[in-house]
């Protein structure tokens, strides 16, 4: 295999996670009487230009179907973030009515709906039906197809290039990053600015966050290697801002190579600060294995014990990490009960790999399991707030990730 942004041969393993289903191809009733499709999960790092990737296996139209059920609209906390992002970003850029935004994966709207409540004009683009129809409901005009060069080429034949084009979680599920890159340069007007927001790898090393990798992640982004890719496409970033979204993230602001406005020192700090941390010495990725395998030991071994000591465990969010962190585990229906989740689209299926039930949240207060294993770490504090039920009854919250941790 070769790297997908240098072509570089990748010759260097930075974890592999054995094989799984898509994180996100969760099955009906049906669907367990039938075969389900694995794929291998391990990740490779370029010793070029320090792109993090997956194993090139699966394909996008395989991973992002039309039933895909991830809403972004679930999280409460993600709406607000999003509604302090418009808010932030039309001051910062002056936008108004004569201005154009778009939004690559845009997904059920859960952004463009502040833009539209602000009279900008805006467009979404998002290959699943699924929650394009949803965003579609809320008065947005999206674009069904996956964005790249051919779909830039479109926008700008009718003159829609854009002030603004704003993606977040995109940039690491994009299985061809030059031509995605590329496309966000010809869809950008002169002068504009490109917003992607996206975890940080070091953040990910640092913290432990294997189970953050998944399939639908084709790329993990560092700094380093975001600049190497962007300047080839003609792009350069001008400017980046820290988020603690998703366990630690990364904003970046993007312009045309030739744009005027100047190099932050928040850049040049954080490309110093990744060069320290260990982002450009292969040591820091082959070593990372280790780490993985120690989170996922003490997470059986805790189950085990619950299980001997006739306690009851369940967990709350049907989240791909969950999916990454059990199916790596190997643990199924025997350690954990159920999960449960607020999003209706999971709600009576079953976990991919897993096979473990999906229900409502209200079953949290029909079991009273003694253990809540919270598996989206990154919004444990909304989940403990949400669902504080729990311990009325003297249950227990946990999280696996990066290590074993008990919220009282």
């Amino acid at each position: 295999m070769k790297c997908r942004h240098c072509q570089t041969e990748l010759e260097h393993v930075f974890l592999d996670l054995g094989y799984a289903p898509p994180s996100n191809a969760y099955r009906s009733e049906a669907q367990l009487q039938t075969p389900e499709v694995t794929y291998p999960l391990k990740l490779h790092v370029c010793h070029h230009c320090w792109l993090v990737q997956t194993d090139d296996y699966a394909e996008a139209d395989q991973l992002f179907t039309d039933d895909y059920a991830y809403f972004s609209s679930t999280s409460k906390g993600w709406l607000k973030h999003a509604a302090n992002y418009v808010d932030q970003i039309t001051d910062r850029l002056q936008l108004n009515a004569q201005s154009f935004v778009i939004e690559v994966a845009s997904n059920d709207g859960y952004l463009l709906k502040n833009f539209v409540a602000k009279k900008i004009p805006c467009l979404g683009i998002e290959p699943t039906n699924s929650t394009a129809e949803a965003a579609e409901r809320l008065g947005i005009l999206v674009w069904r197809k996956f964005f790249g060069e051919e779909i830039a080429n479109a926008l700008t034949a009718e003159d829609k290039q854009a002030d603004l084009i704003c993606g977040n979680n995109v940039y690491a599920h994009v299985p061809d990053i030059n031509d995605f890159t590329i496309g966000l340069r010809m869809a950008l007007k002169p002068g504009g600015t490109i917003n992607l927001e996206f975890p940080h790898l070091l953040q990910l090393i640092d913290k432990n966050q294997f189970d953050t990798v998944y399939h639908e992640h084709f790329s993990y982004l560092s700094l380093t290697s975001v600049s190497k890719v962007f300047a080839h496409a003609g792009l350069r970033i001008f400017d980046i801002e820290e988020l603690p979204t998703h366990g630690g993230s990364l904003r970046i602001y993007g312009c045309h190579a030739d744009d005027p406005r100047p190099v932050s020192h928040a850049v040049t700090a954080m490309m110093a600060r990744e060069q320290s941390f260990g982002l450009l010495d292969l040591t820091t990725y082959t070593s990372f294995q280790a780490k993985a395998n120690k989170v996922k030991n003490d997470f059986v071994a805790f189950l085990i014990e619950q299980k001997r000591s006739g306690k009851s465990v369940a967990a709350y969010g049907a989240a791909a990490k969950g999916n990454t962190l059990m199916n790596y585990a190997g643990i199924k229906h025997d350690l954990i009960d159920f999960i449960c989740d607020a999003a209706p689209s999971k709600q009576n299926k079953f976990m991919p790999g897993s096979h473990i039930p999906i229900f409502p949240p209200s079953e949290l207060s029909a079991r009273k399991p003694d253990w809540v294993i919270i598996l989206p770490w990154n919004i444990a504090e909304e989940v403990t707030q949400q669902e504080k039920q729990v311990l009325a009854w003297g249950g227990k919250f946990i999280v696996a990730v990066p290590e074993l941790k008990v919220f009282q």
